[in-house]
């Protein structure tokens, strides 16, 4: 029986070759070249306007780069078919709307289309796979629920499933935890963080929360205003210094002896906390 959690096909690299972004005459990014490879799971991060959700549209082959390429084991994105891209990628977009009525359980149905036959139905094994990812994704109460009913965080998982549905190999999710409570944002990223160690999945999110992005990310994707895009793995990344120059905002780093947190400079800090870099 498939799961969720096995891809249809091998995890490919999606590389960038040199990539450009600009909007209007304003340059976002210029030169960036990088790979994504199995078993990484890479955080977008930076302040409103960079980029990211332009990035994110290259990468998953929906925007051609302003200069540059971006390719899936050497195979540039514009010449793969949709329905190749489709069992290779699963992206979901920064805001998701329904047009019409249907179930929780429908909806995450509509993850399985790559997989399925002419006559476009469903078997044994994709409801397996539909019903570990309503699981996967806290959803079992409301799989008999419209979707037009559900709350904004409710529809964001109901999104969420339909992506681990799809199986596909690269996931591409644009900022996926906005909408959801603290539990349900680490729900999520921890079945990114075990896809991505089980080493047959490559994963790129945007995030807002530098903290997240630091327990949970390998790599890291940091972009500013002036176009630098600094990249590697996270922790060489996300340092206090760094983050306050794309940020534009002074961040220190604090730690109670266990544990450490980026934080805004000027916010009051635990008792027992140092600052340990500004």
């Amino acid at each position: 029986m498939t799961h969720w959690s096995e891809p249809a096909a091998a995890c490919p690299t999606l590389s960038l070759h040199d990539v450009s972004l600009r909007t209007g005459t304003r340059v976002l990014v210029d030169g960036l070249s990088l790979e994504i490879a199995p078993a990484q799971l890479w955080c977008v991060a930076g302040p409103n306007g960079v980029g990211k959700s332009t990035l994110m549209g290259v990468l998953s082959g929906l925007r051609r780069a302003d200069g540059g390429s971006a390719s899936l084991d050497g195979t540039p994105l514009e010449r793969l078919s949709p329905a190749t891209l489709a069992r290779q990628r699963a992206f979901l977009p920064q805001a998701v709307h329904d047009t019409f009525s249907m179930s929780v359980l429908d909806a995450v149905r509509v993850g399985r289309h790559p997989h399925l036959s002419g006559w476009g139905w469903t078997g044994r094994d994709d409801d397996a796979v539909v019903r570990a990812a309503i699981d996967a994704m806290d959803l079992e109460t409301l799989s008999a629920r419209d979707v037009l009913t559900l709350s904004g965080g409710e529809r964001q998982r109901a999104a969420l499933a339909a992506v681990l549905a799809q199986q596909a190999p690269l996931l591409l999710l644009d900022e996926p935890v906005s909408h959801l409570d603290l539990r349900h944002q680490i729900m999520v990223l921890e079945v990114l963080a075990s896809l991505a160690r089980a080493g047959r999945h490559a994963i790129v999110v945007i995030l807002h929360d530098l903290n997240l992005a630091r327990r949970y990310a390998t790599h890291a994707l940091l972009m500013s205003e002036d176009g630098t895009a600094l990249h590697g793995p996270a922790h060489q990344v996300l340092t206090p210094e760094q983050c306050s120059r794309a940020l534009r905002t002074p961040i220190v780093s604090v730690t109670d002896g266990l544990h450490t947190a980026l934080i805004p400079d000027g916010f009051p800090r635990p008792r027992a906390a140092t600052n340990e870099q500004s």
